[in-house]
């Protein structure tokens, strides 16, 4: 099941359901925009430089793994989380980048509700296990995470 998330209504805790699947929608990348990004926080040869990276394993320039995971989290921002009732994160417990992301590539990508469960010291809350994934335009996985999301229980 997949489901949208615009809304007047508050999405609470107990509105997540196991195993449905959300849109983020998608977000493509730029050679420049992959060079600017590593320049200020990963600085490594085959992000920044594509002579260089056609030099390298990756046979050309690369985005860094940070700079997918930051852009699919602006789209988890826009696209899925409900400001009204989301209470922030813990961290995440997995994040793979499984393929080179590379200028023009456009990201696709979704969340799925995994588990979820009530606090324990915080009735006002529950946890939200959630896995992400985003496929590049050609249908293939290059990016996987399992995060948690704390998110506010309806008022009783």
């Amino acid at each position: 099941m997949t489901q949208t998330m615009q809304s007047e209504i508050p999405r609470y805790w107990e509105d997540y359901h196991v195993g449905t699947k959300y849109p983020l929608g998608s977000t493509s990348f730029t050679a420049d925009e992959i060079v600017a990004f590593a320049r200020q926080f990963d600085p490594q040869s085959f992000h920044v430089d594509a002579v260089a990276a056609r030099q390298s394993m990756f046979g050309g320039l690369i985005a860094s793994g940070w700079h997918i995971a930051a852009k699919l989290m602006r789209l988890f921002v826009d696209n899925y989380l409900d400001k009204r009732t989301a209470l922030g994160s813990p961290g995440l417990d997995e994040l793979r980048w499984l393929k080179p992301v590379r200028p023009d590539d456009t990201l696709t990508a979704w969340v799925e509700c995994a588990d979820k469960a009530p606090s324990k010291s915080r009735p006002e809350m529950g946890v939200i296990h959630e896995h992400w994934s985003a496929t590049n335009q050609k249908g293939e996985l290059v990016m996987t995470a399992k995060g948690i999301n704390m998110v506010r229980r309806r008022p009783a």
